[in-house]
């Protein structure tokens, strides 16, 4: 945006080319005129004197005007001072109002004038316009002019002032324009910064594409599920990401929006179903810009599964303190019931099974009042290396299992953020789960722990896996339910708390069979690249 102030300095630096391109014209004429002179007719030497100095002080101003620490206003007086001083007495030295010299100084007026504020010009072109009237007097006097050469030079001071005044509330307008312009530029800049910030700390995946489906604007997490630069604004939607370009143009397709279908795709890593919701920037109408929402269905699916969880979790919890002494009562019962006496087989049984079953219902009351507590995650970096060392050596020496029976694959070191009493729980009861189940046999146990990083996101990992017989297919989708006890028996709320704790500290819990037999639990840890964002907000 071009302020006034420039707007000036080329105004003066324009007319200070032109001023050197006029003294050149004066040398040249005063050097090269044939027979009787054109200019400096009346006083040769003068003419010559006055049109050396201004050329001088042309090269001087053009000089000056090269630089940037220089006042508008004051390099305009310097103008003004050595035009009319110095073309009035040329003027003087070649006859007077008839050299045609006055002509040139309305220009060299007018555009200093103009540069000046209010005041200054109106003064400049007033002091002008009497130096020239004074000029004709001193000539009349000389006898150079007649009385009538007076109206002439009354009506060039006319005009200067005209011209002043009528080019001034121009130049106010335009001037309040400019600055209105540049006001605005400022106002849009901000907005358009504003609206950067806003939409990249959004939560939700937002990208704009115009008419032609290139990509005009997206925010970090539109760029992290479809698997491409933040920076590629600008690229073709269809180069970028081809499933969401297949999306929008069956959206385009459907012009009257019959189909009540929510369009999806896999993200870039496999591990989340996205939706995508189109939203057109101009009305109705699905060939212009487009405004894109995606948005994580496993996250959508989890909110609806929260809430409807946490009444459940509120009325259990209230039924669990209710049952848990008169459960307690049946076990310790059962208990004095088969250390009394002798008795025969069949009794007890019947004693074996309420207690295994008390203890049963026990250990679900137990788990349903941890889960309605929701304690807080205490996160903390830690480095696998270490912290699986010493979890092997604790479990290992637990459950008494031999050496060899549960192993470590990796051996280089990665650094993760999470509660360290969360990680223990998750991690003790998968393995626990995969030494009491997924054995092939009695006493070949085969339970190892592995970590690292993803390769396409770089997210550091922990798996744990076994041998066993692995989990039905069929069953895969619900294992992460509560009380999915499947061919295992156990209470179904292990593997939902130990994914309600992941959750917690800003990790997944996710499951895949094991080529060749067996399970593969594996745990991703929040992505690296958030710990600075949370510590600079911190």
């Amino acid at each position: 945006m071009v302020s006034q102030a420039d707007l000036n300095r080329r105004v003066l630096t324009l007319v200070g080319s032109f001023r050197l391109l006029v003294a050149a014209a004066l040398i040249l004429i005063l050097t090269v005129q044939p027979g009787p002179p054109i200019l400096g007719s009346r006083y040769p030497l003068l003419f010559l004197i006055i049109t050396l100095g201004y050329s001088l002080c042309a090269l001087v101003i053009a000089l000056l005007l090269r630089g940037e620490r220089w006042n508008v206003s004051h390099v305009a007086w310097l103008q003004f001072v050595v035009d009319i001083s110095c073309l009035t007495l040329a003027g003087h030295a070649s006859g007077g109002i008839g050299s045609g010299l006055e002509g040139i100084l309305v220009l060299f007026v007018v555009s200093s004038s103009m540069t000046m504020p209010v005041r200054s010009g109106y003064l400049a072109a007033a002091t002008a316009a009497l130096i020239t009237l004074l000029e004709q007097v001193f000539s009349f006097l000389e006898g150079a002019t007649t009385v009538a050469d007076f109206f002439p030079a009354g009506v060039i001071g006319a005009i200067m002032l005209g011209i002043v005044g009528a080019i001034r509330p121009v130049i106010r307008r335009v001037s309040e324009s400019e600055e209105l312009a540049h006001q605005r530029g400022i106002d849009l800049k901000n907005l358009a910064q504003l609206n950067e910030y806003i939409i990249q700390n959004l939560r939700e995946a937002i990208l704009v594409v115009d008419e032609t489906d290139h990509m005009r604007l997206l925010n970090q997490a539109a760029a992290e599920q479809i698997g491409i630069a933040e920076n590629s604004s600008g690229q073709h939607l269809e180069d970028a990401a081809p499933q969401v370009h297949t999306l929008l143009k069956q959206w385009r397709a459907d012009q009257a929006g019959l189909s009540m279908e929510i369009p999806s795709f896999l993200s870039t890593d496999g591990s989340a179903v996205i939706n995508a919701h189109f939203a057109s920037l101009r009305g109705e109408s699905r060939s212009s810009a487009v405004l894109i929402f995606l948005e994580d269905a496993n996250l959508l699916a989890e909110k609806v599964r929260q809430t409807k969880l946490a009444a459940l979790g509120r009325l259990s919890a209230s039924i669990a303190h209710e049952i848990r002494n008169p459960v307690g009562a049946l076990s310790h019962a059962a208990q004095l019931l088969g250390e009394s006496g002798d008795r025969d087989d069949q009794d007890k049984r019947f004693i074996e099974i309420i207690q295994t079953n008390s203890g049963r219902v026990s250990e679900i009351i137990d788990n349903i009042l941890q889960l309605s507590r929701r304690e807080d995650a205490q996160p903390k970096r830690m480095a696998l290396l270490d912290w699986t060392n010493n979890f092997v050596n604790e479990f290992v020496d637990t459950l008494e299992l031999y050496e060899g029976q549960v192993s470590i694959a990796s051996n280089d070191d990665v650094e993760v953020r999470m509660d360290p009493g969360h990680l223990h729980q998750v991690t003790w009861n998968l393995c626990e789960n995969a030494v009491k189940y997924a054995s092939e046999a009695a006493g070949a146990i085969a339970v190892e722990l592995k970590y690292g990083r993803l390769p396409n996101n770089g997210r550091p990992y922990l798996e744990i896996s076994d041998q066993g017989p692995g989990i039905p297919d069929d069953m895969v989708d619900s294992i992460f339910e509560p009380f999915a006890t499947g061919m295992f028996g156990g209470t179904g709320l292990g593997l939902y708390i130990c994914r309600e704790l992941c959750e917690r500290n800003s990790a997944s819990l996710r499951y895949r069979s094991r080529p060749g037999g067996g399970s593969i639990f594996q745990i991703v840890f929040a992505d690296p690249g958030r710990w600075d964002k949370e510590a600079a907000l911190s």
